[in-house]
């Protein structure tokens, strides 16, 4: 299983759960929507921190944050939940489709409060091998909190977007996205 993953403080519990149910992730950490490499760099070590405890590979998608703006062009404007972040799913999720090939995925960010589930798995079913796992279910973000807190994880208050850390004030500090 390809696990889509954006942070590690919503990957942890993720990949508890797909541990669980008998598979082995490989996380693709694909996260161009961050607003800069800096960021992209910082949620990457505790990333590699994850990958390394659980003893999972782990495979970086290069940084491209010039694809990504291209993506949302038009719709920075949007609130969060908007449109805005329908398109930015859309980015982050076709480029694990293409990196999994025939095999089975999911994604981290339907463990988020903060992220319907609903149109993540409205975008991912133009994939015959997406997985719609709904890790809010069955008390994910609670586990993936414990897990960022006991890891000592980086945890950020935006989902990382320029324009997400506009609408909260340039607040980005200890708190989970």
């Amino acid at each position: 299983m390809i696990l889509h993953i954006c942070c590690a403080p919503c990957g942890g519990g993720c990949v508890e759960r797909v541990k669980e149910e008998g598979g082995r992730p490989v996380l693709f950490y694909s996260n161009s929507n961050l607003n800069s490499l800096e960021e992209f760099e910082r949620r990457l070590a505790c990333v590699r921190q994850l990958a390394e405890s659980q003893q999972i590979e782990l495979v970086v998608d290069p940084y491209d944050h010039e694809s990504w703006l291209k993506a949302v062009r038009g719709y920075e404007n949007e609130p969060e939940q908007g449109e805005r972040c329908r398109h930015c799913f859309r980015f982050s999720l076709t480029r694990t489709a293409l990196f999994a090939g025939e095999r089975k995925f999911c994604t981290t960010l339907t463990v988020s409060p903060r992220k319907r589930s609903k149109v993540i798995f409205e975008i991912g079913a133009r994939w015959e091998n997406f997985v719609p796992e709904d890790f809010k279910k069955r008390d994910g973000y609670r586990r993936s909190c414990e897990i960022a807190r006991e890891c000592g994880f980086y945890r950020q208050n935006y989902c990382g977007c320029e324009f997400s850390l506009r609408d909260n004030g340039g607040n980005d500090e200890n708190n989970l996205s």
